[in-house]
């Protein structure tokens, strides 16, 4: 059991959280929730043994591993993918080296009866009871089995890690955390960057082979499947919930209800109890009632309504103008970078006013598909964009692409028009930008902050082809609500690149599948499509 024994952390005078105490126990899979800024990081780096808290301390066996995956990850280093991964075993490696150059040295020496010669034997004893007590493993196997589930292929693996994205080494480091089979893994956002199957694998991995974890994600449906309590982080304390997420969401609410009823009845307490002090202060008689009064509202433990967030702003689209019946028809298409082909002969046509995801395994070539629509990259076959098609794209890169010496509120009101310029600040408020947040340069925002920041933008865009690609990392779940509420609405045609089954499910309609260099059809919704592929792979799996 690893216990948090009355936490607290200040910044600069402000209090970020007071006396929060928990215990992890062995196979607790813990969600860690609440609205960014309270705290969620702060208390999992603590955990990690990453920050000191102000007061209070966390405990825990001495043996005990703890590993934490970070949100950013600032690693540099030109080792191949799998001699990197197989750090995972070094203390195990160092260990063994450390046993072979003691038993060397017993052999060399004669010294028996010396302290020298009698401290070698303990240290050798203590070493060889440890390095024998771990099972034995087939460590290029563990290696390839996790970072194949991870979705490197086999050639990735004599391959610097230099010459992968963010992304993918997020995944190397996490191969290498679930291969030291910690008895505490945090991770924090471990889903963004990743695609469908390598999150499914991920899923597999934390419920059947993980002891204790404990995950910050906004990725809904992942920490449904995964978590079985979850912990809020909310004004500064806690809420500790034995449910998974979409029921803790029913707790809490009904939590807010009490809280806000006894707030009422307080309130209204203290009003009849003012009024009578007012009324009474200046009469002889009462005055004993009146100091009594004021003295029990002096102590009184005022009761207070957690944060609700208020800003559910509804969005909308502008209208869209009207597109030709069939926005974007694709026939034999296929695109090689030299010898690697991406795909070949894919076909395609979506319909005006469909929504349609892309799915598939990073590398497969959905962005690539874009990039061709967008008239980006050259290709082989045919494309054709429809009639009075109006293209809006959201790209992967799309918040690197703000001018960063603009303020939020100045990099929206260079584009809007009409009604919507007197709701600017409610606009930008419904997407977390409040008070003086809307004055603050966009060089200065978080990753987060700038994708929310250019998806206004695209918001305020009369179009009739939205096309996003990953639009959903770094939001959290209120704000995907938000864009997913107003992409229903949308009466356009909708292309959506995502992992994030949550977001995906009662938006896109049909699939097109993106893997072994094709594009393949699916007419079904994100449920059906992943139904289907389970099955599939089961009837894979009982052929071999």
């Amino acid at each position: 059991m690893i216990t948090v024994n009355d936490i607290s952390v200040q910044f600069g005078g402000t209090t970020l959280f007071s006396d929060v105490s928990f215990a992890i126990n062995e196979n607790d899979k813990i969600a860690l929730m609440g609205k960014n800024g309270a705290g969620k990081s702060t208390l999992l780096k603590i955990i990690a043994g990453e920050s000191k808290p102000s007061t209070g301390a966390i405990s825990a066996p001495k043996e005990a591993v703890i590993a934490y995956l970070p949100q950013h990850l600032l690693t540099k280093d030109n080792l191949s993918v799998f001699d990197e991964t197989a750090k995972a075993f070094a203390e195990i490696f160092e260990m063994k080296k450390e046993i072979d150059e003691i038993n060397e040295q017993l052999t060399i020496r004669t010294d028996y009866e010396s302290d020298g010669y009698m401290k070698l034997i303990e240290r050798v004893s203590e070493l060889s009871e440890k390095f024998y007590a771990i099972e034995e493993i087939n460590y290029e196997a563990e290696v390839e089995k996790v970072l194949k589930g991870l979705g490197f292929e086999r050639e990735d693996f004599t391959r610097p890690t230099s010459e992968f994205s963010g992304g993918w080494r997020m995944r190397i480091e996490l191969a290498k955390i679930l291969l030291k089979k910690p008895d505490l893994i945090l991770l924090d956002e471990p889903t963004n960057h990743m695609d469908i199957e390598s999150i499914q694998w991920l899923e597999d991995f934390l419920i059947n082979s993980a002891k204790a974890v404990v995950v910050i994600s906004h990725d809904r449906a992942f920490v449904d499947n995964i978590t079985n309590r979850t912990i809020e982080v909310t004004m500064g304390r806690i809420y500790d919930y034995k449910a998974k997420y979409s029921h803790y969401l029913e707790l809490r609410k009904d939590r807010r209800v009490h809280q806000q009823k006894a707030y009422d009845e307080q309130q209204k307490m203290i009003a009849e109890n003012m009024e009578f002090i007012e009324r009474f202060k200046g009469t002889y008689s009462k005055t004993l009632q009146v100091q009594s009064r004021v003295k029990m509202l002096e102590k009184l433990t005022l009761v207070e309504v957690d944060e609700v967030d208020t800003s559910a702003l509804r969005l909308k689209f502008p209208p869209s103008p009207r597109s030709g019946q069939y926005p974007v028809v694709v026939n034999e298409l296929s695109k090689s970078y030299g010898d690697h082909v991406v795909f070949k002969e894919a076909n395609m046509v979506i319909e005006r006013g469909q929504k349609v995801a892309f799915v598939g395994k990073n590398g497969e070539g959905k962005s690539t598909m874009i990039k061709a629509m967008m008239g980006e990259i050259d290709f082989q076959g045919k494309l054709e964009v429809g009639h009075n098609v109006q293209i809006g794209y959201f790209a992967q890169n799309q918040a690197s692409l703000l001018d960063e010496n603009l303020s939020v509120f100045e990099t929206i009101d260079q584009i809007a028009v009409g009604d919507i310029r007197s709701k600017i600040k409610d606009l930008l408020g419904a997407f977390m930008f409040g008070g003086d947040d809307v004055t603050k340069k966009v060089k200065v925002l978080s990753g987060g902050e700038k994708t929310r920041l250019a998806m206004i933008k695209l918001l305020l865009e009369p179009v009739n082809v939205l096309i996003l690609d990953e639009p959903t990392n770094h939001l959290d779940m209120k704000t995907k609500d938000i864009i997913k509420d107003a992409l229903k609405d949308f009466d356009g045609t909708l292309i959506l690149v995502s992992h994030d089954r949550d977001f995906l499910d009662g938006l896109a309609e049909k699939v097109f599948e993106f893997g072994h260099k094709r594009v393949k059809e699916h007419f079904e919704d994100i449920k059906g499509f992943l139904a289907h592929k389970k099955m599939e792979s089961l009837r894979e799996i009982e052929k071999k």
